[in-house]
């Protein structure tokens, strides 16, 4: 522990392999796939690719993808715009039973709207080295000082995830345009 953070180094709940195991496997592949829908709509619109989708019984209820440089919003990112979604279709801030899958690691702001959003499961792709909050820098989804526990599932469809980040900034990098 430092300054009250838990260091996790990428340790992350994961469910035993059975017949229940293999059907949630399947289900989290299939929404990864609709947030990684939403990344491409970000990378189509210059923005970084990052996508999520916010789903309850099998249902997404909230979509979004990062638009900070559209919105001018330092606080569009692909959690928050999925969550906020989410939150107006169900009629209260409260995501109690609901499931949030994002193509990367949520930062630190995304992670601490998960759980003021009380979200009790989080599917992510790629891990980001440089600002994961979810395990890779810190991990604020298993420090629980507010007594709100998250599950996390890391690495659904990871490389897709990261071949499309990877994709887009090489594109920046040679000034490729990105539309």
């Amino acid at each position: 522990m430092r300054g009250g953070l838990l260091l996790a180094a990428g340790r992350h709940r994961r469910p035993a392999m059975g017949k229940m195991a293999l059907e949630t496997k399947s289900q989290d592949e299939y929404f990864m796939r609709e947030a990684l829908a939403e990344a491409r709509q970000a990378a189509m619109a210059g923005e970084v690719p990052v996508g999520a989708v916010v789903v309850r019984q099998g249902q997404i209820i909230g979509r979004g993808h990062n638009c900070r440089e559209k919105a001018g919003d330092p606080t569009a990112h692909a959690e928050i715009v999925a969550l906020r979604e989410a939150g107006q279709r169900l009629g209260g801030w409260r995501l109690q039973d609901c499931t949030l899958y994002v193509t990367m690691e949520p930062c630190p702001m995304c992670a601490g709207a998960i759980v003021m959003a009380r979200v009790p499961r989080v599917v992510f792709g790629a891990a980001d080295p440089k600002f994961g909050a979810v395990g890779s820098t810190v991990d604020l989804l298993r420090w629980n000082p507010w007594h709100h526990d998250v599950a996390v599932s890391s690495g659904v469809l990871a490389e897709e995830s990261q071949r499309l980040l990877q994709e887009f900034f090489e594109r920046r990098r040679d000034g490729k345009d990105l539309h």
